[in-house]
C-alpha cells in the first residue's frame, strides 16, 4: 500500500490532503456483460430505462468508447491500473485461461498502483461496492489495492460451486459457494444473487452519505446482467420487462443508477459530482444472434468475449452538473484505460512517471472542453495474448492471422486468414470490407500492430513492456468464517 498518514489525516480534517480546494467526487457505474444497445440511450426500444435517459439528457454520452478487452478481468484491470492487461499479466494464464476463476494463485501484483491507490493518497475515501474479479487471494483483495472497503463477490456471477464441478483444468472441485465478502471476510456463502443489485445500491447510498463532508471514489461494480444464461433480479424487477431476466436485471441496473443520481441530488454533492457508467465488455448474445435474451449490441457487429466491435464497444455516459454539457455526445476515440489519468487530472494530480501505463487524459473530450477532442489515436484489440485488431481514426483492422484463434469474429478456421479492413465509424456492422480497396491503411495499420506487438506481446511472444502478475505458492478457497 502507498497511503501516506500525514495526507490522510490532513484529509480529515480539510478534505485535502495539503488544505487547498476540495477537489471533485468520482463514481465509476460499471456494469457486468451489458450490451451497447441494451438501454434507451443507446438505442434499446425493449428496456425501459428512464433513468440512463435522464443521464443521457443531463449528460454526456460517449458512443466510441472502448473496454480494452472483450472481457472482465482485463478489463477491469485496465479501469483501475490504466495499462491493457498485456502489460500487467492479468490477460491470460497458464491455469485459468482468460479470467481469473476461483482458487486462482494470480491476481493484480501488489507494485501496480491502483486509481483507488493514488486517489486516497490524495485524501479521498474509497470503496469498491460489488464485482472484483482481480484475484480472491489476500494479497489480491480490493482492501490491498487502494480501497477503504470492500463489499462484493470476489469473481463473476457463475462461479458457483456447482459450475465448477467437472471443470477439471480450473480445479473446480475446489471452489466454495459464491461468496459475499465484507473486506477480506466472507460474510455470506452462497449469496443470493435476486438481491445483489439490491444490496449493492443500499451500500453505495451508505458509502455516499458516510462520505459527505470529505472527496470520495466509489467504484460501484455490479453483477448483473452477469455471466449466467439467466440473469438474476429482485423480486421488485422480476418478470416486469418486455425480454425475460435480461431485460428485468437491466431494467433493476437503471433502477439503481437513477437512486445513486437521487442521492447526489438530495445530498447536494451533484454539483462536484462526476459519475461515469459503463460496461465492462459487450453482451454475449445468444445463440441466436438476433434473439435478444443474451442481450444486444447492436448496430455493432458481432458478441463480447471476442475482438469483435459488439465486444469492445459499451455504453458510456458522464454525469456532472453544471460542468458536463448537458444533452452532449461525443465520437471520440476513448476507453476505459484514460479513466485513471482522466480521474487523476480532473481531482489536481499528475500519472506517474515510473511505470509506463496505455491510458491518456481524455478530459476534453469528457467534459466539452474546447474542440472536444481525445489524444487517442489508436487501440488494440487483444483475445488473451493473440493481437487480432487495431484502430486508428475510424479504421479498424483485423490482421492477417497465420491460423485463426478462438473466438475470432472474422475469421473461420479453413477460410480467408484476413486482413479485413472496417471503417466503424461510417458501418458499424462491419459489413464492407475495405482492405482490398485500401492497402495504404491496411500498410498503415499494420505498421500499429507491429508497434503492439513489439510493447505487449502477441502470440507466445513476449513483449518489451510487459509486467509479471501477481502470485501465490498455495491458493485456498475462500470460506464463510464461523
Amino acid at each position: 500500500m502507498r497511503a501516506a498518514h500525514t495526507a490522510l489525516l490532513l484529509a480529515a480534517l480539510t478534505g485535502c490532503p495539503d488544505g487547498t480546494e476540495r477537489p471533485p467526487n468520482f463514481i465509476v457505474i460499471l456494469c457486468d456483460n451489458l450490451g451497447y444497445g441494451d438501454t434507451e440511450p443507446f438505442g434499446s426500444t425493449l428496456h425501459r430505462t428512464p433513468h440512463l435517459s435522464r443521464m443521457a439528457r443531463e449528460g454526456r454520452k460517449l458512443t466510441h468508447f472502448y473496454a480494452s478487452a472483450g472481457v472482465c478481468t482485463p478489463s477491469r484491470a485496465s479501469l483501475l491500473t490504466g495499462c491493457y492487461a498485456q502489460r500487467v499479466g492479468l490477460h491470460v494464464t497458464p491455469r485459468d485461461g482468460h479470467v481469473l476463476r476461483p482458487v486462482s494463485p494470480y491476481g493484480i501484483n501488489p507494485d501496480e498502483e491502483t486509481v483507488a491507490e493514488i486517489l486516497r493518497e490524495r485524501g479521498y475515501a474509497t470503496a469498491l461496492v460489488g464485482k472484483w474479479h482481480l484475484g480472491d487471494q489476500p494479497e489480491f483483495l480490493p482492501t490491498r489495492h487502494g480501497f477503504d472497503s470492500y463489499f462484493g463477490i470476489p469473481y463473476s456471477d457463475d462461479m458457483t460451486r456447482e459450475r465448477g464441478q467437472g471443470l477439471e483444468r480450473f480445479q473446480g472441485h475446489r471452489w466454495p459457494p459464491l461468496p459475499l465478502m465484507e473486506n477480506e471476510t466472507v460474510i455470506e456463502a452462497p449469496v443470493d444473487r435476486n438481491l445483489l443489485t439490491g444490496r449493492y445500491t443500499e451500500r453505495s447510498l451508505e458509502f455516499i452519505e458516510a462520505n459527505r463532508d470529505r472527496p470520495f471514489f466509489l467504484l460501484l461494480s455490479h453483477a448483473m446482467p452477469g455471466s449466467e444464461r439467466v440473469p438474476f433480479a429482485s423480486e421488485t424487477f422480476r418478470g416486469r420487462s418486455l425480454n425475460g431476466a435480461w431485460g428485468d436485471a437491466v431494467e433493476e441496473l437503471d433502477w439503481s443508477t437513477g437512486q445513486v443520481l437521487d442521492k447526489l441530488v438530495a445530498t447536494g454533492l451533484d454539483a462536484r459530482t462526476l459519475v461515469f457508467w459503463t460496461s465492462d465488455n459487450g453482451a454475449p448474445l445468444a445463440a441466436d444472434p438476433s434473439s435478444p435474451a443474451r442481450g444486444s449490441n447492436l448496430p455493432l457487429h458481432g458478441r463480447g468475449y471476442t475482438t469483435a466491435e459488439g465486444a469492445f464497444r459499451v455504453p458510456a455516459i458522464a454525469w456532472w452538473p453544471g460542468t458536463v454539457p448537458a444533452g452532449s455526445e461525443t465520437a471520440a476515440l476513448t476507453s476505459m484505460l484514460d479513466l485513471l489519468p482522466t480521474l487523476l487530472s480532473i481531482s489536481g494530480q499528475s500519472v506517474s512517471t515510473d511505470r509506463a501505463i496505455d491510458g491518456m487524459d481524455i478530459r476534453d473530450a469528457l467534459l466539452g472542453h474546447g474542440e472536444a477532442r481525445s489524444p487517442r489515436q489508436n487501440l488494440y484489440y487483444y483475445f488473451e495474448d493473440r493481437l487480432q485488431a487495431v484502430r486508428s481514426g475510424p479504421w479498424k483492422l483485423f490482421v492477417a492471422l497465420e491460423e485463426p484463434g478462438p473466438r475470432h469474429p472474422h475469421f473461420e478456421r479453413g477460410g480467408p486468414d484476413g486482413p479485413a479492413l472496417f471503417n466503424v465509424v461510417d458501418d458499424p456492422g462491419c459489413l464492407r470490407d475495405f482492405a482490398a480497396d485500401r492497402p495504404d491503411v491496411v500498410a498503415q495499420l499494420n505498421a500499429i500492430a507491429d508497434e503492439a506487438r513489439s510493447e505487449l506481446g502477441d502470440q507466445g511472444h513476449p513483449g518489451s513492456g510487459q509486467r509479471p502478475p501477481g502470485t501465490v505458492d498455495s491458493p485456498t478457497p475462500v470460506i464463510l468464517q464461523p
